[in-house]
């Protein structure tokens, strides 16, 4: 029996073997939520462009300004996008919130703590120097890289391309999955159900797992269990697609046709996986031309096994080759509020759900063909291999929110 690799070094062969994916788009700003960015955005404005007011309030000299019941007349108003004139001695400037300091203002009093009348205003205190001004450049210095390529653009990033003023960038094309799946058991919903078929919940979880991550999907269906069938779809993905996804057929079964045909089609690199759920997984290459080939990673075809090894495998590899350095979530401690006294010789990630109290409960079925566990939960425990847990032990817990992005 072959030795079993451990999750990290699996990850890091297939992270090695990840190839940048080099084609570009420019696509508008308003659309690049989800996309990788292709290179550096430099801001050619300092924001904010000038000092300005963080609050509704009143410009003021603290020169004019020296005791608590003091009042000023007020010189001018300044809304919002206009620019006032120098703050003349002995007067306080009516100032919205964002509207330009004027010359000569130290700071501003906010509304609150004044009193207004006809002959003018009086200032319940007297204001710190700087007070509720924000800074010309506190946030971005024009010439400064604001976002770097790499970066995969979240609703902040967004608002911060639109922030500098950029109404497109330049994103990484979205990589090309095919997906399929083997094994003459397999039925596709809204078909009848024969005599030991079941349905095929793998196809349509993955291909939404990949569609999460702005993957383009090539769906080549259920493939038979013949050698064949498996190698001529293998060779259909190549020519289309950057990554071919399979589940199920990994095994070594005498119907598992995965790699027989892999090592006919390209190459095989891994096997076996030293984690529960997940343990087959092949990975490899489908060759496509001279010099070039088509990644390949088959998932096992447990529904919970080929979700698992998705998020902790499959999503970091697509993630590297959109150009993310970062494509590894870091887990956190959380209190389990159960017992897990007889652990696996594998690494296990356990399907858990924080509770009202700040712990972790475990669904009460681990098995990895319950998919109903990955519907309630909202994460993994990170069980270590031959590690049990006792209640109240810290156990480390990557939310689906963190896995699923």
């Amino acid at each position: 029996m072959n030795e079993m690799l451990t999750l990290d070094a699996a990850l890091e062969r297939l992270l090695a073997a990840a190839r940048p994916i080099t084609d570009t788009d420019t696509v508008p700003t308003a659309a690049a939520s989800g996309r990788v960015l292709a290179a550096d955005q430099r801001s050619t404005l300092t924001v904010p462009p000038h000092d300005n007011s963080s609050m509704d309030g009143y410009a003021v000299r603290l020169a004019d300004l020296t005791a608590p019941g003091d009042c000023l007349p007020v010189s001018q108003r300044i809304p919002a996008g206009h620019v006032g004139a120098p703050l003349a001695a002995g007067t306080c400037a009516r100032i919205f919130t964002g509207a330009p300091v004027p010359e000569g203002a130290d700071a501003i009093v906010m509304q609150e703590s004044t009193h207004a009348s006809d002959t003018g205003v009086r200032f319940d205190e007297i204001p710190k120097p700087g007070a509720w001004i924000r800074r010309a450049g506190e946030d971005i210095r024009a010439g400064e890289v604001v976002l770097a390529a790499g970066t995969r653009l979240r609703a902040q990033e967004v608002g911060l391309a639109a922030t500098i003023g950029l109404a497109e960038l330049p994103v990484v094309r979205r990589p090309r999955v095919a997906l399929f799946s083997t094994g003459d058991e397999l039925v596709m919903p809204g078909e009848p159900l024969p005599p030991g078929g079941i349905y095929n919940s793998n196809r349509y979880t993955l291909r939404a797992l990949c569609e999460t991550l702005g993957c383009e999907v090539l769906d080549l269906g259920i493939v038979p269990d013949r050698l064949d069938a498996t190698r001529a779809a293998l060779r259909e993905a190549a020519a289309n697609c950057d990554l071919i996804l399979t589940s199920g057929g990994v095994g070594v079964g005498e119907e598992d046709h995965i790699k027989p045909a892999l090592h006919a089609e390209g190459g095989l690199d891994s096997w076996k996986i030293a984690m529960k759920p997940g343990k087959p997984l092949a990975h490899g290459h489908v060759r496509r031309g001279e010099g070039d080939h088509a990644d390949f990673i088959g998932l096992p075809g447990n529904p919970v096994s080929s979700f698992v090894t998705f998020l902790l495998l499959v999503r970091p590899f697509i993630l590297r080759r959109m150009g993310v350095s970062d494509v590894t979530p870091q887990p956190f401690a959380v209190r389990a509020d159960f017992d897990w006294p007889k652990p696996d010789r594998r690494r296990e990630f356990l399907r858990v759900r924080r509770n009202a109290a700040g712990g972790l409960d475990l669904f009460p079925n681990q098995s990895s063909g319950v998919l109903t566990s990955t519907v309630w939960g909202s994460g993994l425990a990170d069980i270590a291999a031959g590690q049990p847990v006792k209640q109240g032990d810290a156990v480390p817990f990557l939310s689906f929110e963190s896995l699923l992005y």
